[in-house]
């Protein structure tokens, strides 16, 4: 059951990444009077097709291979090599005979449309999902918490951010975004003085072993328990509501962070503890689970704010380009060698186990609005039978007003192809070797 739910959201995701993609390069054709032979979702290799009708001149159709799907254009080179047209004379309704412009036009609107859809996603989530978000004037009032990560990049417990790369910041969100490990510039006030951290464009490595704990925290404020969950740690080691955790081990605990803290790292441990209930002084020992959980709930004394209809559409801008950045910038050091591409690259398999196993639309729709993305950059990349590939030689003949012969688009076509095939048979590769892994 759980791998039929992942492999169900990721026929769902591709299915509304590629119809969508399609769908731009479509519209396009049609607004310039080009034909459009096919319209497919899949793959119909060898001609297979799970579904197909005819409407006008376009037939559109479920391929059985989910790897992406097409659009066949009249009159142009593509993926299926299809030469027949191109030895007759340029009909008016063909892709060739059309302006530059035109045909640009035609090329770049599927990854725009997959730009506009992940910018659209982001913002949904943001209304619909998280619809509230922690302004960083409120961590403010007493400091961001350190963690040990945030520690090794400069940072200290009760530092007050002012800015990032020169900009003041309005959430905290952003003080701690994933963004910012791939170099920036942070000023923080510190004992009433402005200190500036230098962020390297290296510190992610530092992050990507402590996922679960951020570099930087908004919990460095005093507590108590909220609440205790029944039948966990917590309640067997008999604390209530209303406790105050004075030590752990040896540790005293002043703040929120450092009681999380010791408890994420002590996983599988038994833990002495003190704690104040009332004027009195109590100890008691707490076995913390394997996964680091003892099932205690204290509440953050800061106040979030709504996000209104336009600031989930602008948070929206900013949290799409932001993910965007972090893939340009970490596809740069796979081919640059400073990350392996076994580690980076993931294929279907991946994707869906990325999904997971239990159907979270949140997080469907987060992935799928990353994928999107991703979908839309690695389409405009300057490679043969890509979307980029087309743009790349139609803006060369923009320049030059040469266009290229057909019999050079055709074998850049087929080198276009070799590498993509090499490229999903590693990927898929990856993805089988890690599950043996």
């Amino acid at each position: 059951m759980n791998t039929l739910v992942m492999i169900g959201q990721l026929l769902l995701g591709l299915s509304i990444l590629v119809l969508l993609h399609e769908l731009g390069h479509f519209l396009a054709a049609r607004a310039f009077k080009i034909r459009v032979e096919k319209f497919y979702l899949f793959f119909d290799a060898w001609n297979i097709k799970l579904f197909s009708f005819k409407k006008g001149d376009t037939e559109y159709g479920i391929g059985w291979l989910p790897l992406g799907g097409y659009v066949k254009i009249a009159g142009m080179i593509d993926e299926s090599l299809d030469k027949s047209q191109l030895a007759k004379e340029p009909q008016p309704w063909e892709f060739r005979s059309k302006p530059a412009w035109q045909r640009l036009i035609v090329m770049i609107a599927g990854v725009v449309v997959n730009l506009i859809l992940g910018i659209i996603i982001f913002s949904f989530i943001l209304f619909h999902y998280e619809k509230n978000y922690l302004p960083l004037a409120e961590v403010n009032k007493d400091g961001i918490y350190a963690t040990p990560t945030g520690q090794q990049l400069g940072f200290i417990s009760g530092d007050k951010i002012l800015s990032v790369n020169g900009k003041p910041v309005e959430r905290f969100k952003d003080a701690q975004s994933i963004k910012l490990l791939f170099g920036c510039r942070v000023e923080v006030e510190r004992g009433g003085e402005r200190v500036t951290l230098d962020i390297s464009e290296n510190a992610y490595k530092k992050e990507a072993k402590s996922l679960r704990f951020r570099f930087i925290e908004p919990l460095n404020y005093s507590f108590s328990i909220d609440s205790v969950l029944p039948n966990l740690p917590a309640s067997q080691a008999g604390l209530q509501k209303g406790d105050i955790v004075l030590s752990v081990d040896t540790l005293l605990i002043t703040t929120y962070g450092q009681f999380k803290e010791m408890i994420t790292a002590s996983a599988g441990k038994t833990l002495p503890l003190k704690i104040l209930r009332g004027n009195d002084t109590l100890e008691t020992r707490l076995t913390v689970d394997s996964l680091g959980m003892i099932g205690i709930l204290a509440t953050m004394p800061y106040k979030e704010k709504h996000y209104t209809t336009w600031q989930s559409l602008s948070y929206g801008f900013t949290d799409a380009m932001d993910m965007l950045y972090i893939n340009i910038k970490g596809l740069g050091k796979v081919l640059s060698g400073e990350e392996k591409a076994t580690e980076s690259i993931q294929g279907p398999i991946g994707i869906a186990r990325i999904y997971g196993a239990e159907w979270i639309w949140s997080k469907f729709w987060y992935i799928t609005g990353l994928l999107s993305l991703v979908l839309a950059f690695m389409n405009i990349l300057p490679i043969p039978a890509l979307d980029g590939g087309h743009v790349l030689f139609l803006l060369v003949e923009v320049v030059t007003r040469r266009k290229p012969s057909d019999k050079f688009l055709e074998y850049a076509q087929i080198a276009g192809m070799v590498i993509l095939l090499a490229i999903m048979a590693f990927a898929i590769g990856n993805d089988i070797i890690k599950l043996f892994k």
